[in-house]
């Protein structure tokens, strides 16, 4: 049994033959013999002259091998009440022929392809279709404005888009055809045309000739086979927010996607072929990408694509239903997920109900994941728990407890440690490494590993200026953080969301986790406000749990001595606000960035991705103007 240390330790010393011997787990129609290609420095590409197919690693050399018969998509939709499962052979011909419904309509390698697509198996499909023909897709999260469809749709210029008529967001449906018609009508770019599933519950209006019927042409299609296509050719853009409210595209190249990801599965999650592996995310997030489509079929698992809420449909024990059900041994979430459902069940009833034998481990990541959180799924689940941080941009983790290599021990509030490919420096202001337990900005020594973004879609002086120019020979995360004796990683804010109070530079993450210890407080957050003495002061703001019925100006007095007691009378912490629920974007990060605009009176917009508008308005009405700017 080898150890972490000892594979962190061969990394270091010899990064290529490193991330050689992982593309060996990989099939290569042409086997790279450059492993790294720095020569365009700070810009780096991996397995630039090998030869691939992203689709044929993840569905036909499953059924060559002979496997298939096994269960490759368990798609579980409690609010469609059904259940689907689809083996990798039915996979590669669903594949093979949508990929021939966009041959036929002269898309080739290269051309750009749009997916809009709630949570059902043909969103896979979709993806693996364009891998298939070295088309390179776009994801669009389902349900998306109009607006930021047709303004991706602008920059990804795709020459087809492949959407459904409608998604299913918890008791509601959301029709998808009228927000891409309106898409289409306001981009510049107009995509030659779109192919649209039919679902039973909205069934869209289609243009003839433009508007192309999923089932009608998949069922009269020719299948087709696997392009070949370079290690260093794109496999998707996907957007994420940027600052400037223009989205940034992170490209993903197929060689280096295929390497990484496919080394994670076993290293850091423990599964392996056949096993099922569950990410309870959305095709439209990174997680969606690496985790519900490629790692897990590239590995030969079974995946859960799961169309439902962790509460709600119908209740807060879905997740420990759908991991009994379908045998699930690895489950990824976000801790946002968790919390709800501890807030609804905080004793676990629902946990008791179901038979979690077969599970081995849950996996958080998506936001800080608050100690307090992980103590309770630690006591009821009586599982490991593992809290682990990386990127859209990076596509993997990138500080993670590696349970296939050694279950290393958890600290409460880190990710544990850095991964192979990931040299992390705590620096200050100045780009110097600070000393072990100083907070400071996490950056990643260049170069990134392979399945990180190389470059952003049509902007390469933006991918230096956004992450490369900081701290040059660095990536920089965007993260602010700690690094302890031990080397393990706590990630505090983002360095946005670190405060300065009269001088002292705080962390509003270690003032939720102090909140989130109150036994009341089911979640939290901490924003800096504008003060006219200080030049910031935090504000908490914290849900109760469910049948909480204390008075809630004595909880919000003792939340406050709960944080000038842990983090001292510098916290400068004075204000705590009890509200019904924290504004988030659908991955389940909370808007901390708007908030503290609403309260310092500065100009926001409604950002495009967030779950729930009602929670940000009700969240205004209570806290718009309170901070006190410096005149």
């Amino acid at each position: 049994m080898t150890t972490y240390a000892k594979t962190f330790a061969g990394w270091q010393n010899n990064p290529e033959a490193f991330w050689a011997e992982a593309a060996t787990a990989i099939d290569w129609v042409k086997k790279p013999s450059v492993v790294m290609d720095n020569s365009n420095a700070p810009m780096t590409t991996w397995f630039p002259d090998g030869v691939c197919n992203t689709c044929y690693n993840a569905v036909d050399r499953h059924v060559e091998a002979g496997r298939g018969d096994q269960v490759a998509i368990i798609h579980d939709s409690p609010v469609t009440d059904s259940v689907t499962k689809i083996t990798f052979a039915d996979l590669q011909d669903r594949v093979s022929r949508l990929a021939g419904v966009l041959t036929s309509r002269g898309v080739v390698k290269g051309d750009r392809v749009v997916i809009y697509m709630p949570m059902a198996p043909e969103a896979l499909v979709a993806m693996l279709a364009c891998a298939r023909i070295g088309a390179i897709h776009s994801v669009v999260f389902g349900g998306f404005a109009a607006h930021e469809l047709a303004v991706r749709i602008d920059d990804a210029t795709p020459k087809a888009i492949l959407a459904a008529s409608c998604g299913i967001e918890g008791q509601k449906i959301i029709a998808y055809k009228p927000l891409l018609d309106d898409a289409i009508a306001r981009a510049t770019h107009k995509p030659d045309f779109t192919v649209v599933l039919q679902r039973p519950q909205t069934q869209a209006d289609m243009v003839s000739g433009y508007d192309l019927d999923w089932a009608d042409e998949v069922a009269s299609a020719t299948p087709v086979g696997c392009t070949p296509v370079g290690g260093a050719d794109p496999l998707y853009i996907l957007y994420t927010s940027g600052t400037t409210g223009q989205p940034k595209g992170v490209v993903r190249h197929n060689g280096g996607h295929m390497v990484a990801l496919n080394w994670t599965m076993k290293n850091i999650y423990n599964v392996s072929q056949g096993d099922v592996f569950w990410a309870a995310s959305d095709v439209g997030w990174v997680v969606g990408h690496s985790y519900i489509c490629y790692g897990p079929l590239l590995a030969g698992c079974t995946t859960v694509v799961f169309e439902g809420k962790p509460i709600g449909t119908p209740d807060a024990g879905t997740y420990w239903r759908v991991i009994q059900d379908h045998n699930v041994k690895s489950l990824f979430t976000a801790p946002t997920a968790l919390r709800a459902i501890k807030r609804e069940d905080p004793k676990a009833e629902y946990v008791k109900k179901y038979d979690l034998s077969g599970f081995n481990a849950l996996f958080l990541a998506g936001e800080r994941a608050d100690p307090d959180t992980i103590k309770w799924a630690q006591q009821h689940l009586q599982k490991p728990v593992i809290d682990h941080w990386w990127q859209t941009e990076t596509g993997w983790a990138i500080a993670a407890n590696p349970l296939g290599i050694e279950q290393l021990p958890v600290k409460l509030g880190s990710p544990a440690v850095p991964m192979p490919g990931y040299d992390i420096e705590i620096l200050d202001e100045g780009g110097h490494p600070v000393p072990a337990g100083e907070l400071g900005a996490i950056a990643i020594k260049l170069p990134l590993p392979p399945g990180a973004l190389p470059t952003l879609w049509n902007a390469e002086e933006r991918f230096k200026s956004a992450y490369l120019n900081a701290f040059p020979g660095y990536y920089e995360t965007g993260d602010a953080g700690i690094k302890d004796a031990d080397g393990y990683l706590y990630i505090m804010a983002r360095t946005d969301d670190v405060i300065n109070v009269a001088g002292h530079r705080l962390s509003t993450g270690a003032m939720e986790e102090v909140l989130s210890n109150h036994p009341d407080v089911a979640e939290c957050a901490v924003i800096g406000i504008g003060d006219a003495l200080k030049g910031q002061a935090p504000l908490g703001l914290v849900c109760l749990n469910n049948g909480t019925d204390r008075s809630e100006e004595e909880i919000a007095k003792e939340c406050v001595a709960l944080v000038r007691k842990e983090i001292g009378p510098v916290a400068a912490f004075k204000r705590c606000i009890v509200i019904d629920a924290l504004p988030k974007t659908r991955s389940g990060k909370v808007l901390r960035a708007t908030m503290a605009s609403i309260a310092d009176s500065k100009p926001w917009k409604l950002p495009a991705t967030i779950d729930d508008p009602a929670t940000l308005d009700a969240i205004a009405a209570r806290i718009a103007g309170i901070g006190e700017t410096l005149s």
